[in-house]
């Protein structure tokens, strides 16, 4: 992408005024996406994102810029435009750069490029029509598709020169159920960190045939009733809660600022002894997944919280120094024009030893949340309020009926601790997550549990 002369006069002009750190980021990704409405192709678009960004730091100050112009008088410019805020005595006279070869344990097949475009809208339209053919109340289907290709090249002044491939491929499924002038919708969005070949792996045609068989039975469901009761949250995308109102906490872009509520707490007891949380980002082929992170260093697995105990946090080197610990492999960006930060690659709770039947068995009254829906969070308190896509009134031990209209309210940490029963089902779903580097793939995920008391906004009287 740039030599290695080009790198390193662009490093060296980057600490030319006191910083202490210079980084490189170069970029180069092609990205499709296709969208469908009931079987028709609404709109297609391709396009080119490249270009670099340059980061310096002295001490935990740090400055960040990007151009697109990658000549050798415009990147020299940037660099001595970025140093400029930092004023200082210049401290480096010469970097020699060690390429370092990176593991790569996201193999990929088909190069989705070499997919032509009509072959996309087949996948497409399988969805379209195993959705729509689902139940004549399905009114409408949209299928949007998703496919990123990115080369990147990681340079920095301790030496390191890296360079990675990244391809990823999703397929979002929304169909919607119709009773009257009441409307419900049910939602699918598998992808994975590989080429074509995810649709080898899936099958297409039963995902979509989930999201219509949710949007039919919310459609003709009660309202859930409100009140503070037993939550049994189902496995996968269920995960969500845990990322947004925990998740988050446990980033360093938090925690080194000292508004998270888990900042501080290393070693000590955060949730029950039922709960282990993890974030991995090496996990083959994995939504979230990188074979380094967007600093350049490895992915891994990092254990956050251990049988209910903080074990640890997920940290970039900006904020690791600021914490005086090292980074986890967790600094990521959604593009060249992000500065990176600490965020989540692939983050669950770990499977338990109860299964399924026996949480619903165990529970007199409660509600058991399938799927999950948005919801909103309060990243410094972690307070949320999430909505429930699917949802069903347990009663004696059984699941009496589908109930809609519920949304779950509480807060992330104490939501932890009323952990009492895990099962061992786990599963991830994918989404995108969004935060001060921008908006990344990212994968949730965790076994079916059962939240001891969870305040559930729904309507009085349908008990």
């Amino acid at each position: 992408m740039l030599s290695e002369r080009l790198i390193s006069d662009v490093l060296l002009a980057a600490l030319s005024t006191g910083g202490d750190f210079a980084e490189i980021f170069v970029e180069d990704t092609y990205n499709t996406v296709i969208r469908m409405m009931n079987g028709t192709v609404e709109e297609g678009v391709s396009g080119r994102d490249y270009g670099v960004g340059i980061r310096i730091f002295q001490g935990t100050k740090s400055v960040y810029a990007y151009t697109n112009k990658t000549e050798r008088s415009n990147l020299l410019k940037v660099a001595l435009e970025a140093a400029a805020a930092l004023p200082g005595t210049k401290q480096v006279e010469s970097i020699v750069l060690n390429r370092c070869v990176v593991d790569k344990f996201n193999p990929i097949k088909i190069i989705p490029r070499d997919i032509s475009q009509r072959e996309k809208v087949d996948v497409m339209k399988k969805a379209h029509y195993a959705a729509f053919g689902y139940d004549d109340q399905i009114t409408q289907v949209t299928v949007n598709y998703l496919d990123t290709d990115q080369s990147i090249m990681i340079a920095n002044s301790e030496g390191l020169l890296t360079d990675d491939r990244r391809v990823r491929t999703r397929l979002a499924i929304n169909a919607v159920a119709s009773k009257g002038s009441e409307k419900q919708s049910g939602f699918y969005g598998p992808g994975r960190h590989m080429g074509f070949e995810l649709f080898d792996h899936i099958d297409v045609e039963e995902y979509a045939r989930e999201a219509a068989r949710t949007a039919v039975t919310m459609v003709n469901a009660d309202y859930a009733p409100s009140g503070r009761y037993p939550v049994i949250i189902n496995n996968e995308f269920g995960g969500v809660i845990f990322h947004e109102a925990c998740g988050h906490g446990l980033e360093a872009t938090s925690v080194a600022k000292g508004t998270s509520v888990f900042a501080g707490k290393l070693g000590q007891k955060v949730a029950s002894e039922l709960v282990t949380a993890v974030d991995d980002g090496s996990i083959p082929n994995a939504w979230g997944s990188q074979n380094i992170d967007d600093e350049g260093t490895k992915t891994r697995r990092n254990v956050l919280i251990e049988n209910g105990i903080l074990k640890g946090y997920m940290i970039d080197k900006l904020n690791g120094r600021r914490m005086g610990m090292k980074p986890t492999g967790n600094a990521r960006r959604q593009s060249y024009k992000f500065a990176p930060t600490s965020r989540m690659t692939n983050t669950f709770i770990c499977p338990g030893d109860s299964t399924v039947d026996e949480i619903i068995s165990n529970t007199e009254f409660g509600l058991f949340a399938k799927r999950m829906g948005g919801g909103s969070v309060n990243p410094a308190t972690g307070e949320f309020n999430f909505s429930v896509g699917e949802g069903y009134l347990v009663r004696n031990g059984k699941i009496e009926k589908p109930v809609r209209g519920a949304t779950l309210i509480g807060r992330g940490s104490d939501i932890l601790k009323k952990i009492d029963m895990v099962a061992s089902n786990l599963a991830t779903g994918q989404g995108m997550c969004g935060s001060l580097s921008g908006s990344i793939p990212a994968d949730v995920g965790q076994p079916t549990i059962r939240v001891s008391e969870i305040t559930v906004g729904g309507r009085e009287g349908n008990n």
